[in-house]
This record gives C-alpha cells, sequence and structure tokens, in this order.
C-alpha cells in the first residue's frame, strides 16, 4: 500500500513540475517596450524638466546625461538581447541546443566582455573629470552681462530670497533677467535642504551655518519650478517657488514695484518668518536688514 501511495505522489509532482509553454510575447518584452514608449512620449513633450534645459548649465547637464547613458546602454542592451535569446534558445523544450557545460574557454568572447567595459569606464571618467571642472557650481560664468547676486536662505518650508543690490527680498518667488549671470549665495536656517531649478541647472545643498555657491544663466524669458531637492519635514511637498526669467525691462520693473511694497524685512519679521509653516504665499520685502544673510550664518559660529 505504501508503496502504491508512493508512486502515486511520485506521479503527481512529476507533473506539477513539468514545463509550461512558453509565451509567445515575454512580460519582461512588454514591460521594456512600455518604459521605452513611455520614455519618448515624455522626452517629445518635455514633461521631464531636466530634458527641457532653458540654461546653458542645464543644456551642458542633458548633454552629459544623455552621453553617459548612451555608453553604457552599449552594455546593457546586448546583455539584455543576449538574457532573452539564451533564455529562450536553451529552454527545456528545445532539444536541438548544444547542450556543452565543459565549455570554460573563448578568448574572443572573454575580450569583449571585458574589454568594451573598460573602454566604456575609460571614456566616462575623462567625462567626469572634464565635466567636474567646467561645471564646478563655484566657478563664475562667463559673460559680458554684469552678473546678479542673490542671496537663498532656506527654512521650514520656504525660500528667502534676498537681493543686496537693490534692498529687497521675496518669499518663494525668485525673479532674475534672462541671459544674465546669476551668482547663488545658499545657506539655511532650518535643516539641510537642496536648492534646485531643473530647467535651469543642477541643484546644490544648502546647510546651516554653510555658505555655499551655484551659478546659473537662463537663456530667455520663461517661467521655471523651483524646488527642494532633499527631505525635510512634513512641508517638504510643499517647498516649492516660482523662478521667473524676465527681460532686462520687466525685471526692472519688478524691482521697482517691490520697493513700493509696504512690508519691511527686519530681524524681528525675520525671526517671525523663520518659524516652520506649511502655508508660505508668495511675499515680497523692502530689505530693512542689509547684513541679515551674514547674521544667518554667525548666529550658528557665536556661542550660545
Amino acid at each position: 500500500m505504501y508503496k502504491e501511495q508512493y508512486f502515486q505522489l511520485k506521479d503527481f509532482f512529476a507533473m506539477s513540475i513539468q514545463p509550461t509553454k512558453e509565451p509567445k510575447f515575454p512580460l519582461f518584452t512588454l514591460i521594456s517596450l512600455g518604459v521605452v514608449l513611455l520614455g519618448t512620449l515624455l522626452y517629445n513633450t518635455g514633461s521631464i524638466a531636466v530634458l527641457n534645459p532653458k540654461g546653458w548649465i542645464a543644456s551642458q547637464e542633458k548633454d552629459l546625461m544623455i552621453t553617459t547613458a548612451a555608453l553604457m546602454l552599449i552594455v546593457i542592451i546586448p546583455v539584455l538581447i543576449l538574457t532573452v535569446v539564451i533564455a529562450w534558445k536553451y529552454r527545456s523544450s528545445n532539444k536541438k541546443a548544444k547542450y556543452a557545460p565543459d565549455l570554460n574557454s573563448g578568448k574572443l568572447i572573454e575580450c569583449i566582455w571585458w574589454g568594451v567595459p573598460f573602454i566604456i569606464i575609460i571614456i566616462l571618467s575623462v567625462l567626469t573629470w572634464k565635466s567636474t571642472h567646467e561645471l564646478d557650481p563655484f566657478k563664475p560664468l562667463e559673460s559680458t552681462v554684469k552678473p546678479i547676486e542673490i542671496q537663498v536662505i532656506a527654512l521650514q518650508w520656504k525660500w528667502l530670497f534676498i537681493y543686496p543690490e537693490y534692498q529687497i527680498a521675496s518669499v518663494n518667488e525668485l525673479h532674475f533677467p534672462e541671459k544674465t549671470p546669476i551668482n547663488f549665495i545658499i545657506t539655511a536656517d532650518a535643516p539641510m535642504n537642496s536648492f534646485w531649478i531643473p530647467e535651469i541647472g543642477g541643484q546644490i545643498y544648502a546647510m546651516p551655518g554653510m555658505r555655499t555657491e551655484l551659478h546659473l544663466i537662463a537663456d530667455e524669458v520663461g517661467e521655471f519650478r523651483g524646488s527642494s531637492a532633499n527631505l525635510s519635514g512634513k512641508g517638504f511637498a510643499g517647498m516649492t517657488f516660482k523662478a521667473i526669467s524676465d527681460s532686462e525691462q520687466d525685471f526692472q520693473t519688478w524691482t521697482e514695484s517691490v520697493k513700493n511694497s509696504s512690508n519691511t524685512l527686519s530681524l524681528d519679521t525675520y525671526k517671525t518668518l523663520a518659524k516652520p509653516s506649511e502655508d508660505n504665499p508668495i511675499t515680497t520685502y523692502i530689505l530693512e536688514k542689509e547684513d541679515l544673510y551674514d547674521w544667518v550664518i554667525m548666529k550658528y559660529m557665536m556661542p550660545q
């Protein structure tokens, strides 16, 4: 009786593990096609900000991303194709496939799968070294136009922009003239954050008690989305701002309108503004405390 039950169980498990018929359209192929189509659609519609540059820095970064991705795809695409081909050719139901478990040499194949990645790594290394120096955020941009300096303070959960030359400031709205180098001087008076305008250039961190720089330029008039690129608490999702590239005349008109504002940014006003808040409407100020940016940094240096 036990022997009969044993053979019944054996037959049951043998039937359970029989290979099923392979689908004509593997799931992997469908997913890959979907990713390619989605990426093409987003690229053509301009929905990906980093692939829709409006400034020289952003344009250089886009070219760098596309070049490095293309170089890596030289390895990735053949590997993905060979994965499908090998899995199909050497499937259990294919009795014509040659079984060669002792195959352990092939100088040409070895040269290809070690040589090609080695060459790609060398090319990527050169590109990285070159771009690191060319796109150094501390490196001022060369231009015949006089740059404008904007001091940036990351708060919870808002952005404060100070224009020392014009003695004005704004919250969550950044104006600058087109085709003019912008020298951003960045710090934070809150947890570490990251300042980012994807269509103009890359992000850079803002840290309490520290001063960093970012040099950008916009090639045309337009309104762009600026945001925080570093998680900083429950109000992080709403920590966005408008980055508006104006014509020179419109920029001067905007600065004059701010100078006529009834709001003044004194030290007491700033301390109230610096308190954590999630509802932060666009507000403009006349700068009363001229050294406010330096005061924000130095308060982390002075003993309490």
